[in-house]
């Protein structure tokens, strides 16, 4: 019997399609190895499993299935994304239960594409940490369930690194992409403004939506769907100029050696492919530290205006208030504009910039919403500080797997493009890909 958890979505869509597995089979097949592990994991919010069924068995009727790019692939969504009879409580307390009347864009694309939503996944409270526990749980890195998933798409990232769908959806408002796709060993992307339809908090327009996948195919595909365009690969190989730092944007911030020897030796990869690679640092600005802090903060107070502060964790409530000072400020967009004019010279000279993807492994996976706010802003900003910029320029970025941690984990390193060069970071990637394999999922059962 063939097992279908730990695929890759492209390899279960063309089985579905080929009518050599059905709908049903491939989702009763991943709920059930939802049910063994999750509890070890804590992806998932809430699991759909009934009703998960019944849209598999609605997929498998559809005359075009044959067509479908996705047909009859398990997908997790994460918790601040619409999902069509599914509350969506954005890891907190103070949101309502009351079930979305219409699926998010994105989702509503994934389903017209065949795929099958079986859950909504874990987040930290209003999305605004690199570490993803809450009230509703906390999601675990599958490779050292010690360690936090990350944040904010902590639970997404943990459902695909686990196997227990083979892709799902997240989004990236100061690296919540990025961090737990580094922390899992997967792929990811946060494609630049107006690619894909953006959430209901964007954060200033900073956050983007995007894919969490276990292979460079598999992020390309569902990038594909959910921004109905097309990022196939190309015919023809293009040589790019691939500029490496291994610099923390923030002062005073260290990069520890797992990370900072990925970023080299994935510099030596893409040298060998061809690409002309040399060691050069973006010109960050002194002031970059503080214009990440306002953004951070200021984006928290506007998402809790609405809400019972008093049913906001600790954290947050400290976040949202010192945020408020920096609205008006924020939303003139100076700041990031500034920000784009000083690095926009570095694009014109570099086609990527290849950095280490985190400073250093992720914090424990602990109750880090009972604790103090400034114990929070230090794990977060001293862990994964390469992130932030590139939400700031709203330049599109990815994290790729590369290496091994002391501990075993996976490592990562970003790739960062200037506008527009979506398609040429993924081919970057499944070059780093090919020329570096590396396992799919963590070895839990």
């Amino acid at each position: 019997m063939t097992s279908w958890a730990g695929r890759t979505a492209a390899e279960i869509a063309a089985a579905v399609r080929e009518k050599r597995v059905t709908p049903r089979e491939v989702v009763a097949e991943h709920l059930a190895r939802i049910e063994r592990l999750d509890g070890r994991v804590g992806a998932f919010r809430t699991v759909r499993g009934e009703a998960a069924l019944a849209e598999a068995d609605a997929v498998a009727a559809r005359g075009e299935l044959g067509e479908l790019p996705l047909a009859g692939v398990p997908v997790a969504v994460k918790d601040n994304l619409a999902v069509r009879g599914e509350s969506m409580r954005v890891g907190s307390a103070a949101t309502p239960e009351s079930p979305a009347a219409e699926d998010h864009p994105t989702v509503a694309r994934l389903r017209a594409a065949g795929a099958v939503v079986v859950g909504l996944t874990n987040v930290p409270e209003l999305c605004v940490w690199g570490t993803s526990e809450g009230v509703h749980g906390t999601a675990r890195n599958p490779w050292d369930t010690s360690r936090t998933a990350g944040g904010s798409s902590g639970g997404s990232a943990a459902a695909v690194a686990a196997g227990l769908v083979p892709v799902a959806l997240g989004n990236d408002g100061m690296g919540s992409l990025r961090i737990p796709a580094a922390n899992c060993g997967l792929v990811t992307i946060k494609p630049g403004p107006g690619v894909v339809p953006p959430g209901t908090s964007t954060w200033f327009g900073m956050s983007e939506n995007g894919p969490l996948a276990t292979t460079v195919e598999d992020a390309r595909l569902v990038l594909s769907v959910i921004a109905d365009a097309s990022f196939a690969p190309r015919d023809t190989d293009t040589t790019h100029r691939v500029a490496v730092s291994l610099r923390s944007p923030i002062a005073g911030v260290a990069i520890t050696r797992p990370y900072t020897a990925a970023a080299r030796e994935a510099g030596g990869a893409l040298m060998r492919a061809g690409h002309r690679v040399r060691r050069a640092d973006p010109p960050y600005p002194l002031s970059l530290s503080l214009t990440s802090f306002a953004h951070w903060t200021a984006g928290t107070a506007v998402d809790a205006d609405a809400l019972d502060r008093r049913q906001l964790a600790r954290r947050t409530r400290v976040h949202a208030a010192v945020g408020r000072r920096f609205v008006n400020t924020v939303r003139t967009g100076t700041g990031r504009e500034a920000l784009r004019r000083q690095l926009e010279p570095f694009f014109e000279e570099y086609d990527i910039l290849l950095t280490p993807a985190l400073a250093r492994r992720s914090p424990q996976a602990a109750p880090w919403h009972e604790r103090g706010w400034l114990r929070n802003l230090l794990a977060n900003t001293t862990y994964s500080p390469l992130t932030p910029p590139w939400n700031l320029t709203g330049w599109p970025a990815m994290a790729v797997p590369f290496g091994t941690l002391p501990s075993g984990a996976p490592c990562a390193v970003q790739l960062v493009g200037r506008p527009g060069s979506e398609a040429d970071l993924l081919e970057v990637a499944a070059e780093l890909e090919q020329r570096h394999p590396w396992r799919r999922t963590a070895p839990l059962d």
